[in-house]
């Protein structure tokens, strides 16, 4: 059966457009830089905010109207995996991403979860096998049941440690039988509320076990997916382990996996870090670390995880510069972590906010392209960091200098002169590109 029996395949149309249901800037087909945009930006659709969130919140119960909500249980999670694969092929995404309970109702028991996690992972299978749609990542929800609520991998509890391993052997074998090309961590209860119960060196130890022990499981099956950390500082704990990409980083090296993991990155999550999004990105990138993107926005004016489509031309301008400059995501993508608001509660809005995403993040990849061919950036940045190229700055960079020199050097100095850094310029040449990408 149609579950969007209104909405037809969305095509790209062009910047002319006036249909509300085709892209305007992301043309798949389009190449840029010798590979298509769709094998450059690699979009996903997260199936917890797409096919499952309700539009319930503090103030309010669901509204959301779906036409797969009149079905329950097992029936449900069966229409939310016809309804997905329908919204996937109309939307011609490459990519989807799910929590084990995002496709499979928990059931008493373990044991009951796994045979409902059984019995949809061979619906979805079936459907992959005739769809273009892949599985970008999947991941373990450890944190929505109340056996939670002290962590999982960081639990005060040895047995919801337990629990916790067997879910995540679980949803690495569905990696492996879905083909998933990553497999994300992300430690939504792993952190704490007070430091005056917790033993924090035990928990940070029994993570790193933890982790150490999937890599050795995904070894055993021969999963060779990339292993993802998403950081976030807050939410639901007050304190997160993963707080942001410089402390996971620091994480991994102290218990030897940085050669194991890389970082899924989400925009929201860097702004409560208090960072922008591009300094995430670039931190993980310089360190070898950009793995892929939760692709959303956070609104200035709320303190907490909005999980909004991303819309930010000039935020994802700079989120497309780092990425072409890591070399493309690799086996990483660009997935919607994203939810449409309250208010747009109609099965339609759902086309909407995901055409308003890959149109933003289409424009920012053509704008981060043409920076980098006229090397707008980079040129000035070299221009700027100069003084290291010869003298005393070339000895400082060789390491053929201490400080006795260096005092010798800085005793025979006149006045130093800087010079500007020109960030209102620069600001305004991004915009400029910009607006030129739209109006092309």
């Amino acid at each position: 059966m149609a579950y969007f029996e209104n909405v037809d395949k969305i095509v790209f149309e062009g910047a002319d457009s006036t249909n509300p249901l085709a892209f305007k800037f992301y043309n798949p087909e389009e190449m840029v830089a010798g590979k298509s945009m769709e094998e450059i930006l690699r979009f996903g659709v997260a199936y917890w905010h797409t096919m499952t969130m309700d539009g319930s919140d503090p103030f309010g119960s669901g509204n959301m109207l779906r036409p797969w909500d009149r079905f329950s249980g097992m029936d449900l999670a069966k229409a939310r995996v016809e309804a997905a694969f329908e919204f996937f092929e109309k939307l011609n995404v490459p990519f989807f991403c799910f929590h084990d309970v995002d496709v499979a109702p928990e059931g008493s028991s373990l044991a009951e979860t796994y045979q409902n996690l059984d019995t949809i992972i061979v619906m979805i299978k079936e459907y992959m096998n005739t769809s273009k749609t892949k599985l970008l990542w999947n991941t373990a929800n450890m944190f929505t049941h109340p056996r939670f609520v002290h962590g999982a991998a960081t639990a005060v509890n040895a047995d919801v440690y337990a629990y916790a391993a067997a879910k995540v052997k679980k949803g690495l074998e569905i990696a492996k039988d879905l083909g998933a090309e990553n497999y994300v961590f992300w430690g939504g209860r792993e952190g704490y509320e007070t430091l005056l119960n917790t033993d924090m060196k035990l928990e940070q130890d029994n993570l790193g076990r933890f982790f150490h022990m999937a890599v050795d499981y995904a070894k055993e099956i021969g999963f060779t997916g990339q292993f993802l950390i998403e950081p976030k500082p807050k939410e639901p704990t007050k304190h997160q382990y993963d707080f942001d990409v410089a402390t996971g980083l620091a994480f991994l090296q102290n218990y030897d996996l940085q050669d194991h993991f890389k970082f899924n990155i989400e925009a929201n999550h860097a702004t409560l870090a208090g960072h922008t999004f591009e300094h995430e990105l670039r931190v993980a990138r310089i360190n070898g670390m950009l793995g892929s993107v939760d692709a959303n926005q956070g609104d200035p004016l709320l303190g907490w995880d909005t999980d909004e489509f991303p819309t930010d031309l000039y935020a994802a301008t700079l989120a497309m510069y780092e990425i072409l400059q890591n070399g493309g995501l690799g086996k990483g993508g660009l997935n919607f972590d994203a939810k449409v608001r309250r208010g747009s509660f109609e099965a339609e809005d759902l086309f909407h906010a995901h055409i308003a995403g890959m149109d933003s993040f289409a424009a920012g990849l053509k704008t981060a392209q043409k920076l980098l061919e006229d090397r707008v950036l980079e040129d000035f940045i070299e221009t700027r960091y100069n003084s290291f190229g010869s003298g005393i700055g070339k000895e400082i960079v060789d390491n053929n200098t201490d400080f006795h020199k260096l005092e010798e050097y800085a005793l025979g100095l006149g006045e130093i002169k800087n010079d500007s850094g020109r960030t209102e310029q620069l600001k305004a040449t991004i915009n400029q590109y910009l607006l030129t990408v739209l109006a092309e």
